[in-house]
């Protein structure tokens, strides 16, 4: 059973790993073209909410009330099984649509109300003492008409991901995992398409971001397409008619409410974050009439970093915790081998998260100047973006775990558990946010108040789980965490001496070429260390068994 989890979370892995690169892709043409500016901020605050629309219902409350249910169906009467998903996703659709047209209302009276209004932005307000130019109000407009084009966009990534999940419960991990590839592909299309327009002057920027809002909604009906394909040998169907698909979908729904709640909190959490993180250039550059301590591009500078660490946080985090997920619930009536699930996923992510954190850390300049430094680009917005990755990184690990812990809950029918958690870990990061961003960090302080609040996060829901599933806190995972940070540590201790012999330039050709050294060299060494230290986390990732690690693997 576990060796089927990891090879779905390989499969998954590899298609995120698709998906992922793509995504550097779409960002490092989107940075080239818009730099870090108030128009790139409008974007990133109005792409924002879909993307908290499908964590709140299509990966979330939804998601985990159902996939436990229709798993258990599945095995018991598959018939049912079928009319209660169909029946479900219907009543998701109809629902989520609803929102829109009240959300469109919404938005339309914003723009209404948005003034055009112009503030001069004194000395005190500058990064690094410099002057800030004359900033409009405008942005507001414009973040409202691009959030307008895109919120369509949110029913149907939500249902791309209950589809999804009906999907994996099948064992299907591949649509799932791709779909983001169509969104990315459309948006590199829409950014580098137009770009010789922009150039000649028959577009502007506020214009080109409405093209790319367009393509977004492209992206949303292909995706639905190629799920709804996906699901056609599943044969569901809307059974308004059938009283115990009802049934079932009242359990879910009775089930999803408390957390739907909850989730809602949190939801609301990230969106103070972004608005914190945008105001100079949403709203202006003072508050309650003093200056704000965050300048424009600060959303950009912050949603670029996330991008990057989000990078491993997908590949191997996510697709352990997607694949372990109906295993788990499968397992939820015998605890000892869901204990031996939770403890090997939990093993398998620290052996590949905590390196991730150090290593990531070490190479944040370099990553951000490869993947973002050119066109609009520059090599001061390289160290701005940088700074803040250095923030998000230490606690990649936390973040994978996160993950994996929160679908145990899941898993076990107890999910109010893990956002009761999580709704306590608000007022610490909003906290945080608002003490750390009028110190020296910054926008960076955005990132460590995220990171701080990630180690809380797991710590405490590790012991929670661990005290309804005893067994799964024990020595050999203590022992697998110190060997996993031993080797993250040898492997850092050889990158910094590496580093004093490579240039220091911040050319993106140099760059590059640091960035390969010690990508190459921090994974030889880790990988050596792995090996010395006999550590069958490596065969687990790798799924192949060597046989220079028999001894300590199951």
């Amino acid at each position: 059973m576990a060796e089927q989890f990891e090879k779905h979370a390989r499969t998954f892995g590899i298609l995120t790993l698709a998906s992922r690169l793509t995504g550097l892709v779409r960002d490092a043409a989107f940075a080239s073209v818009f730099g870090v500016s108030p128009f790139t901020d409008a974007f990133n605050f109005a792409f924002q909410f879909p993307n908290l629309f499908r964590r709140l219902f299509g990966e979330g409350a939804i998601s985990a009330a159902f996939v436990p249910r229709y798993t258990e169906l599945l095995r018991d009467d598959p018939e049912r099984a079928r009319r209660y998903a169909g029946l479900l996703i219907g009543l998701l659709a109809a629902f989520l649509w609803l929102l829109v047209c009240i959300g469109e209302l919404v938005l339309y009276w914003l723009w209404l109300g948005a003034p055009e209004v112009q503030y001069m932005v004194g000395p005190s307000t500058g990064v690094g003492g410099v002057p800030l130019p004359v900033v409009s109000v405008r942005y507001a407009r414009l973040a409202y008409e691009l959030l307008a084009v895109m919120l369509p966009y949110m029913p149907m990534v939500c249902l791309v991901a209950v589809g999804g999940a009906a999907l994996q419960s099948h064992g299907r991990f591949g649509p799932t995992a791709g779909s983001p590839i169509l969104l990315n592909l459309l948006m590199i299309g829409a950014t580098v398409g137009l770009y010789p327009m922009v150039l000649d002057g028959s577009l502007d920027a506020a214009a080109h971001l409405r093209v790319l809002a367009v393509a977004v909604l492209v992206a949303g009906v292909l995706q639905v397409a190629w799920t709804a394909y996906s699901l056609r040998a599943m044969r569901l169907s809307f059974a308004i008619r059938e009283p115990s698909a009802w049934a079932s979908v009242r359990e879910t729904l009775l089930g999803a409410g408390p957390m739907m709640l909850g989730l809602g909190v949190l939801q609301i959490n990230i969106v103070v974050d972004g608005i914190i993180a945008s105001w100079p250039s949403i709203f202006g550059p003072t508050i309650l009439g003093m200056p704000y301590p965050l300048a424009e591009g600060a959303m950009t500078a912050v949603t670029n970093a996330a991008r990057i660490y989000e990078f491993p946080l997908g590949v191997f985090g996510i697709s352990i915790a997607t694949a372990i997920f109906p295993l788990l619930a499968r397992q939820n009536n015998d605890l000892p081998s869901f204990a031996a699930t939770v403890r090997r996923g939990l093993r398998l992510t620290l052996f590949i998260g905590v390196p991730a954190s150090l290593g990531l850390m070490l190479v944040a300049r370099e990553a951000v100047g490869v993947l973002f430094q050119r066109g609009a680009f520059s090599a001061s917005d390289t160290a701005r973006v940088a700074w803040v990755l250095l923030g998000f990184a230490p606690a990649i690990w936390a973040y994978q775990s996160i993950h994996i812990l929160t679908r145990g809950f899941y898993a076990l029918k107890k999910p109010m558990k893990p956002v009761r958690i999580a709704v306590s870990m608000v007022v610490l990061n909003f906290a945080l946010n608002v003490a750390l961003i009028f110190t020296p960090l910054r926008e960076a302080g955005l990132a460590w108040a995220t990171s701080i609040c990630a180690v809380f996060q797991a710590a405490i829901l590790a012991r929670a789980l661990s005290r309804e599933v005893p067994g799964i806190l024990d020595r050999e995972l203590a022992a697998s965490g110190l060997r996993s940070t031993l080797a993250a540590c040898t492997m850092g201790a050889v990158l910094v001496a590496v580093a004093q012999f490579l240039p220091t330039t911040t050319t993106p050709l140099a760059m590059a070429l640091v960035l390969g050294v010690k990508v190459l060299v921090g994974g030889a060494v880790f990988l050596a260390a792995a090996l010395a230290l006999r550590m069958p986390e490596l065969s687990w990732a790798l799924g192949r068994r060597l046989p220079a690690l028999f001894r300590g693997g199951r």
